[in-house]
């Protein structure tokens, strides 16, 4: 039986905050975006096993907002410093941790590694979106993978969708 990897790009920041990249809080479409995402997830039936964020500013304010829609315990979920800034084989290395049990994990992080890790483990199921964004803020992939972690390689996924908040039905 397979499981799924659901790829959460963080909401839309706040590019005038006046803070470092890592402080940076999340702009008002991005604290608009993040709860519907949450949402959509809990009415398809999505809600993960496991979610494992960046703990940069606007990651963890997506995470929270999206976790509470999805009515998911906050103190479940992971912080994990190696998302921030991290590249697909980073990615990978910790997604082959997960435990077996979880069925659904939702990894939550930032733009380029989200994009390389989709476009290596879908492979040639990814079609490439007309404004050249695979992943803009607050977009989700959902992937089918095989049920062993360890088994993640080049190619190995389904792309089921990807869904954009503006697409996305209150």
């Amino acid at each position: 039986m397979s499981h799924e990897l659901l790829i959460l790009r963080h909401a839309k920041s706040d590019w005038d905050a006046g803070v470092g990249d890592f402080k940076r809080p999340l702009a008002k479409r991005g604290n608009r975006d993040a709860p519907r995402v949450g949402e959509w997830l809990y009415r398809e039936g999505l809600v993960p096993d496991l979610v494992i964020s960046s703990p940069a500013q606007r990651a963890r304010q997506t995470t929270e907002k999206v976790c509470k829609s999805m009515d998911y315990k906050k103190k479940k979920i992971q912080w994990n410093d190696g998302v921030y800034a991290a590249d697909a084989p980073k990615l990978l290395r910790l997604l082959r941790r997960c435990p077996p049990e979880a069925r659904t994990v939702l990894l939550v992080g930032h733009n380029p590694g989200l994009e390389d890790l989709v476009r290596y483990l879908a492979g040639d199921e990814v079609d490439e979106q007309r404004d050249g964004k695979l992943l803009p803020t607050a977009t989700l992939a959902r992937l089918e993978i095989p049920a062993d972690w360890n088994a993640l390689a080049a190619g190995c996924a389904q792309l089921i969708a990807i869904t954009r908040p503006r697409n996305l039905v209150d």
